[in-house]
Protein backbone atom coordinates (compact mmCIF):
# COMPACT_ATOMS: atom_id res chain seq x y z
CA UNK A 1 0.00 0.00 0.00
CA UNK A 2 2.87 2.36 0.81
CA UNK A 3 4.34 1.89 -2.64
CA UNK A 4 1.05 2.65 -4.34
CA UNK A 5 0.55 5.79 -2.26
CA UNK A 6 4.14 6.86 -2.94
CA UNK A 7 3.68 6.46 -6.71
CA UNK A 8 0.44 8.44 -6.67
CA UNK A 9 2.12 11.03 -4.44
CA UNK A 10 5.07 11.28 -6.80
CA UNK A 11 2.82 12.07 -9.75
CA UNK A 12 0.47 14.55 -8.08
CA UNK A 13 2.61 16.34 -5.49
CA UNK A 14 6.05 14.88 -4.90
CA UNK A 15 7.89 16.14 -7.96
CA UNK A 16 6.74 19.75 -7.50
CA UNK A 17 7.47 19.86 -3.79
CA UNK A 18 10.86 18.20 -4.21
CA UNK A 19 11.69 20.70 -6.93
CA UNK A 20 10.95 23.55 -4.51
CA UNK A 21 13.27 22.02 -1.92
CA UNK A 22 16.00 21.45 -4.50
CA UNK A 23 15.80 25.09 -5.63
CA UNK A 24 16.02 26.23 -2.00
CA UNK A 25 18.98 23.88 -1.46
CA UNK A 26 20.83 25.18 -4.52
CA UNK A 27 20.35 28.78 -3.43
CA UNK A 28 21.54 27.93 0.06
CA UNK A 29 24.63 26.14 -1.27
CA UNK A 30 25.52 29.06 -3.55
CA UNK A 31 25.56 31.33 -0.50
CA UNK A 32 28.41 29.51 1.21
CA UNK A 33 27.47 30.36 4.78
CA UNK A 34 24.09 28.64 4.39
CA UNK A 35 25.38 25.26 3.19
CA UNK A 36 23.89 23.44 6.26
CA UNK A 37 20.47 24.74 5.17
CA UNK A 38 21.12 23.45 1.66
CA UNK A 39 21.99 19.99 2.94
CA UNK A 40 18.82 19.94 5.05
CA UNK A 41 16.81 21.08 2.05
CA UNK A 42 18.17 18.27 -0.15
CA UNK A 43 17.37 15.76 2.60
CA UNK A 44 13.78 17.01 2.78
CA UNK A 45 13.54 16.93 -1.04
CA UNK A 46 14.19 13.19 -0.93
CA UNK A 47 11.53 12.87 1.77
CA UNK A 48 9.10 14.91 -0.35
CA UNK A 49 9.57 12.49 -3.24
CA UNK A 50 8.77 9.31 -1.27
CA UNK A 51 7.14 10.16 2.10
CA UNK A 52 4.98 7.15 2.92
CA UNK A 53 6.76 4.70 5.18
CA UNK A 54 9.04 7.37 6.63
CA UNK A 55 8.66 9.83 9.49
CA UNK A 56 10.48 12.77 11.05
CA UNK A 57 12.16 12.42 14.45
CA UNK A 58 13.56 15.38 16.36
CA UNK A 59 17.08 15.23 17.78
CA UNK A 60 16.85 15.70 21.56
CA UNK A 61 20.49 16.81 21.67
CA UNK A 62 20.19 19.69 19.21
CA UNK A 63 21.31 22.93 20.77
CA UNK A 64 21.04 26.68 20.56
CA UNK A 65 22.76 26.94 17.17
CA UNK A 66 20.14 24.63 15.70
CA UNK A 67 17.37 26.82 17.12
CA UNK A 68 18.98 29.97 15.70
CA UNK A 69 19.44 28.25 12.34
CA UNK A 70 15.81 27.17 12.31
CA UNK A 71 14.67 30.76 12.92
CA UNK A 72 16.80 31.96 10.01
CA UNK A 73 15.44 29.14 7.82
CA UNK A 74 11.88 29.93 8.86
CA UNK A 75 12.19 33.54 7.74
CA UNK A 76 13.96 32.99 4.42
CA UNK A 77 12.71 29.62 3.13
CA UNK A 78 10.56 27.68 5.58
CA UNK A 79 7.49 29.87 5.41
CA UNK A 80 7.43 29.74 1.60
CA UNK A 81 7.86 25.97 1.52
CA UNK A 82 5.11 25.52 4.12
CA UNK A 83 2.81 27.65 1.97
CA UNK A 84 3.70 25.36 -0.94
CA UNK A 85 2.61 22.37 1.13
CA UNK A 86 -0.70 24.03 1.97
CA UNK A 87 -1.35 25.05 -1.63
CA UNK A 88 -0.58 21.51 -2.78
CA UNK A 89 -2.72 19.91 -0.06
CA UNK A 90 -5.90 21.83 -0.91
CA UNK A 91 -6.53 20.24 -4.35
CA UNK A 92 -5.54 16.82 -2.99
CA UNK A 93 -8.36 16.99 -0.44
CA UNK A 94 -10.90 17.48 -3.24
CA UNK A 95 -10.86 13.85 -4.35
CA UNK A 96 -11.36 10.85 -2.09
CA UNK A 97 -8.13 9.16 -3.21
CA UNK A 98 -6.21 12.38 -2.55
CA UNK A 99 -7.21 12.71 1.11
CA UNK A 100 -4.33 10.56 2.45
CA UNK A 101 -1.98 12.51 0.19
CA UNK A 102 -3.28 15.81 1.55
CA UNK A 103 -2.81 14.59 5.11
CA UNK A 104 0.76 13.51 4.32
CA UNK A 105 1.36 16.92 2.78
CA UNK A 106 0.22 18.68 5.93
CA UNK A 107 2.41 16.37 8.05
CA UNK A 108 5.45 17.70 6.15
CA UNK A 109 4.85 21.28 7.25
CA UNK A 110 6.70 21.03 10.61
CA UNK A 111 9.89 19.74 8.98
CA UNK A 112 9.63 22.36 6.24
CA UNK A 113 9.43 25.08 8.88
CA UNK A 114 12.15 23.76 11.20
CA UNK A 115 14.44 21.31 9.34
CA UNK A 116 17.58 21.53 11.46
CA UNK A 117 17.67 19.06 14.32
CA UNK A 118 15.33 16.66 12.53
CA UNK A 119 16.04 13.25 11.04
CA UNK A 120 13.97 11.35 8.52
CA UNK A 121 13.76 7.67 9.47
CA UNK A 122 11.74 4.62 8.45
CA UNK A 123 8.32 4.59 10.08
CA UNK A 124 9.02 1.08 11.36
CA UNK A 125 12.03 2.40 13.31
CA UNK A 126 10.71 5.55 14.97
CA UNK A 127 13.36 5.60 17.66
CA UNK A 128 16.22 7.99 17.14
CA UNK A 129 18.94 6.05 15.29
CA UNK A 130 22.50 6.15 16.50
CA UNK A 131 24.94 8.36 14.67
Amino acid sequence: MRTLLNVIWLVFAGVWLALGYVVAGIVCCILIITIPFGIASFRIAAYALWPFGRTVVRDPESGVLTAIGNVIWLVFAGLWLAIGHIVTAIPLFVSIIGIPLGIANLKMIPVSLLPLGARIVDADNQYYPSR
